[in-house]
């Protein structure tokens, strides 16, 4: 199933619906008719499915996205090799998403006392105006008491997530022709310089309990127009991940305080989610990967964002919680082949659990 669903090209939207309406017809062919919601993407032309189990207490959330970042063509040619499977998404997180499939499936076979929603959305790695998958989720009334998503975690339980603030700096010089660079001031050059003085400002050598600094990367610089003209103008900008107890109100502030001429405009920001580790439904997981790991899962900081933020919104408590794997974003990524049953066994066994135990967890 893995295999079939990175052979979609799923960084293109038309590609991204396609491997979304293989899922809805799978479950149909087993009996589980999914629930269809149109209007995410940037022009609403994307679907965002549920497929429910079940109909006790409590209410578990199983999330998984279908699209992936952009990647070679070989890329969505899955091979496997010494149990390890490669491929675009075979770690973020088709894999995942391919063992959630079969875990409802299992738990409509063998009963289910809690009610499961496995929540497949199309966007989770894209941002553009407009509602996103979860959030036509949430509209629509697919919360709960818990929320797992499949997001790459090597069985860790990922307890935090860092947060958001992206960033548009403009550094102003001044123009001279190319022959007499000294008589101009090097913008690009000041961008550098900017750059350079953000990462020795206090926020960017901060630390917390799971964090070791918060990320701040280059995303992006424009600068300069002709080659014999010293540019007078270079825009870089800038996606940082701050910790969950730093204030991106501060941060935008130090930023600013830079003594260079610079312009600094906030593009995006997003808050990190928290869930504590004495949560009854982490403890539980926890038991769960214990069972089948043989050591104790740890609670790590995750440094990118996930769709859990949405849900916090809405009162709903979650993880990030994946199979074994490597190299996601990346030219050579690729999930651990036999953690995939695992991951699907242990998803199975955390909803029975919490099914035997009921509305008293």
């Amino acid at each position: 199933m893995t295999k079939t669903l990175v052979r979609y090209r799923s960084y293109m939207p038309n590609a991204t619906q396609s491997a979304v309406d293989f899922i809805g017809s799978w479950f149909e062919a087993r009996g589980l008719e999914p629930i269809r919601y149109k209007g995410a993407g940037p022009h609403g032309e994307l679907t965002t499915l549920v497929v429910r189990v079940g109909s006790g207490e409590p209410r578990i959330l199983l999330h998984g996205h279908a699209d992936v970042v952009p990647a070679e063509d070989l890329q969505f040619e899955p091979y496997e090799e010494n149990g390890e499977l490669y491929g675009r998404g075979a770690y973020d997180m088709k894999g995942a998403l391919a063992a959630m499939m079969y875990a409802i499936e299992d738990l409509n076979e063998i009963g289910c006392d809690a009610t499961v929603d496995l929540l497949v959305v199309p966007d989770e790695e894209r941002e553009y105006d407009g509602p996103t998958g979860a959030e036509i989720l949430i509209q629509n009334g697919h919360v709960g008491d818990f929320l797992i998503t499949g997001e790459p975690t090597d069985f860790h339980i990922g307890t935090q997530a860092k947060g958001v603030l992206d960033l548009r700096i403009t550094l102003f010089g001044k123009s001279a022709h190319g022959s007499r660079p000294w008589l101009g001031k090097n913008a690009v050059l000041l961008a550098t310089e900017h750059y350079q003085q953000v990462l020795k400002l206090p926020f960017a050598r901060e630390r917390s309990e799971l964090f070791p600094y918060p990320s701040v990367n280059l995303a992006r610089i424009i600068g300069g127009d002709v080659i014999n003209r010293v540019p007078d103008r270079c825009t870089y900008d800038l996606d940082i991940r701050y910790l969950p107890e730093q204030n991106p109100e501060e941060i935008v502030r130090q930023v600013r305080s830079v003594d260079l001429p610079a312009d600094v405009k906030v593009l995006f920001v997003r808050e990190p989610t928290y869930v504590s580790r004495k949560n009854p439904f982490v403890r539980t997981l926890r038991e769960v990967v214990t069972r089948h790991v043989r050591s104790n899962p740890l609670s790590v900081g995750r440094h990118g964002a996930s769709d859990i933020v949405f849900f916090q919104r809405a009162g709903v408590p979650g993880v990030e919680f994946g199979p074994i794997g490597g190299g996601h974003h990346g030219p050579n990524e690729y999930v651990v082949s036999d953690s995939l049953e695992t991951y699907r066994e242990m998803l199975v066994q955390f909803v029975q659990i919490l099914g035997r135990n009921g509305s008293n967890h």
